[in-house]
């Protein structure tokens, strides 16, 4: 096989034996790798309780991964959701995806419960589990440096996943990470504490002279944008620069979304935090983009979604603590998104939002689970509001908070939210590239008009971004048509961009029947009832209104139109024919 080595390995935590098999050529070309592997795989399987010793999670890559085709260095966990019970899955960077191809392998997966803390090490094909008891307890930052190796990759949980904080994340280097939907507790219920990967070989391609010349294509049109490589594209300022714009656009959730604009959004915006920590390029493998940003220390700057949420969302207008909070999230292992955001629903509840000294206090007592108010917000916005008796504070979808993007200041991403399969995600379908970025083309963004088919496109292709594996961003400059030429010089097979987007479709709907068969529908895709009540921070010549009740109603019915789910949300005969599922 070109482009993919041909090989994976499974592996029993609890009697610690790793089998390895042959990659199934027909569903790899079928599904790629990242997601839609892990989809087709384990899809079925995911009905356990995601804390069940026999619940297994896939960590896997794809075609493209290390055969320095732009942005190839990506990685995609997946297994089922503690805090919202969806099928989920979560891609991130690092080195690890690199060094998982390197060492001769497509995907692993893993199944059990260890009998003590241990790990995985993983070496240029050989898998094997050691024990790891003197690093349970230990901090993302102590452990990844206990477990380095020169040119491998570390992936680990903090005391958060240990404890089974619901939306503890997994990892990767010490700053890039497997976050939203508590992949850290699954593993920590398994007693894994980390995978330690590293991999000297080279995946063969079929067409290296194609793949370098569809690589070339590439990254011309990611130069060419000013998105990327702009004055405040993702290379010079790092998503943060997003900060901004949704200031101005008045759709920045502010005080636990009760307003959209933040006042205070001077104190910690981009320019404020280089001129108080400096700012220095990092990023993935394979990546020269390098949107991840440091201070002059080396230490981890907050993105764009962890910048909003833990300023704005909070009311908080101190850099230092939004600073301080991410590095304890990074070394406690805790989704930065979810965590401000349960915090924030607290906050409303007790009518006072925290002081930023406060805050930090807080992100510790919820990644160790102190008794108390830690103990009770580490089960996440939505469990947290229903024990306390305010359901309606918790703004999530089917469990999972909703990030930096008001839905009422994009009508597009407010039916995004409602229908993502793994809960209130923006990247999903990511329509703020159509509703604020005006690409490839504006639409109106008070509008439900053309919205429906605009969320399937871009779930679709978003599917196929993360089979591939890609970087999302990289789509912000090249199109499907460059990465399917990449693809079919790695693989050889005679890939087109309509190719890759029928197999995204395909790969969303499994995962709605994978949803389906664990008790989610229609009464599923909502929206918080606040953004149908109540307006937002309109001024200066924009209007927030609230959204529409009736017209959302009626654009979700053409969503499910357009896809052919059933009036509950269910994918239809004549859809699973189509795409050729269960054949």
């Amino acid at each position: 096989m070109f482009g993919w080595t041909g090989r994976f390995a499974e592996v029993d935590l609890g009697s610690g034996a790793a089998a390895y098999g042959e990659t199934d050529g027909a569903l790899a070309r079928r599904f790629l790798g990242g997601r839609g592997l892990g989809v087709a795989l384990l899809g079925g399987e995911l009905g356990l309780d995601p804390f069940d010793p026999a619940m297994p999670f896939y960590l896997g890559v794809g075609p493209i991964t290390a055969t320095r085709c732009p942005t190839d260095g990506r990685a995609c966990l997946l297994s089922r959701s503690p805090l919202t019970m969806t099928i989920f899955d979560t891609n991130g960077g690092g080195r690890c995806g690199t060094q998982l191809k390197r060492a001769g392998l497509d995907y692993v997966v893993v199944r059990g419960r260890a009998p003590e803390p241990s790990l995985i090490a993983i070496e240029d094909g050989a898998v094997r589990v050691e024990r790891c008891t003197g690093l349970w307890g230990a901090g993302v930052h102590e452990a990844t440096g206990a477990l380095h190796r020169e040119g491998g990759s570390v992936l680990c949980i903090g005391p958060a996943g240990e404890r089974l904080v619901r939306f503890a994340c997994v990892m990767i280097d010490g700053h890039s990470n497997f976050g939203r939907g508590g992949a850290g507790a699954v593993w920590g219920a398994k007693r894994l504490k980390a995978i330690v990967v590293r991999g000297t070989g080279r995946p063969a391609v079929a067409d290296p002279e194609g793949l370098a010349r569809a690589g070339r294509d590439i990254r011309r049109m990611l130069d060419a944008s000013p998105i990327v490589m702009g004055k405040m594209g993702l290379k010079e300022v790092g998503t943060t620069a997003l900060l901004d714009l949704m200031h101005a656009r008045r759709m920045m959730p502010t005080r636990n979304f009760r307003e959209t604009r933040f006042e205070e959004e001077p104190m910690v915006c981009a320019a404020e935090l280089k001129a108080r920590f400096g700012r220095r390029r990092a990023g993935c493998a394979g990546c020269h983009i390098l949107c991840k940003k440091t201070d002059d220390r080396g230490r981890a700057l907050p993105e764009f979604e962890t910048l909003s949420h833990m300023s704005a969302l909070l009311g908080i207008d101190d850099p230092a603590a939004v600073v301080e909070a991410n590095l304890q999230c990074n070394d406690l292992g805790l989704d930065t998104v979810s965590t401000a955001a349960t915090i924030a629903c607290r906050a409303e509840r007790r009518g006072a939002f925290p002081s930023g000294e406060e805050f930090v206090r807080l992100v510790r007592a919820v990644g160790t689970r102190s008794p108390g108010d830690g103990d009770a917000l580490a089960e996440g916005s939505a469990r947290w509001a229903a024990a306390n008796g305010c359901p309606e504070l918790s703004m999530s979808v089917k469990g999972l908070e909703l990030a930096g993007y008001d839905p009422r200041g994009a009508r597009g991403m407010a039916l995004a939210y409602a229908v993502a399969g793994r809960g209130g995600c923006h990247l999903r379908a990511y329509p703020i590239k159509h509703e604020i970025l005006r690409k490839p083309v504006p639409s109106d963004r008070f509008s439900f008009e053309g919205k429906a088919r605009i969320v399937a496109i871009e779930e679709d292709a978003n599917a196929m971004v993360d089979s591939l594996i890609a970087c999302k961003f990289a789509f912000f400059g090249a199109t499907i048509e460059e990465y399917a030429k990449a693809l079919a010089a790695a693989t050889g097979e005679p890939y087109e961009a309509q190719d890759l987007l029928r197999m995204g479709e395909r790969v969303v709907v499994m995962e709605r029947l994978a949803n389906c068969r664990n008790g989610f529908g229609r009464a599923d895709d909502r929206l918080p009832d606040r953004f149908f009540a109540e307006a937002g921070s309109s001024g200066g010549g924009i209007e927030v209104p609230p959204l529409d009740r009736a017209e959302f109603e009626r654009t979700l019915d053409r969503y499910y139109r357009i896809r052919g789910y059933d009036g509950r949300g269910a994918p239809g005969d004549a859809c699973l024919r189509r795409l050729e599922i269960g054949t």
